[in-house]
């Protein structure tokens, strides 16, 4: 399994910031990631 450019705090930073009202789709793009895998670490 390919290691994630992204660490756990930078993860848990993203989600709390969700969880705040900041859209999906906004921390997407900021990351450079896809909707689907902010919503899998969502659901991790």
């Amino acid at each position: 399994m390919k290691k994630s450019k992204f660490s756990e705090s930078q993860i848990i930073k993203a989600l709390k910031e969700n969880e705040q009202g900041r859209s999906v789709g906004d921390l997407s793009r900021e990351l450079g990631i896809d909707k689907s895998t902010f919503y899998y670490w969502r659901k991790k």
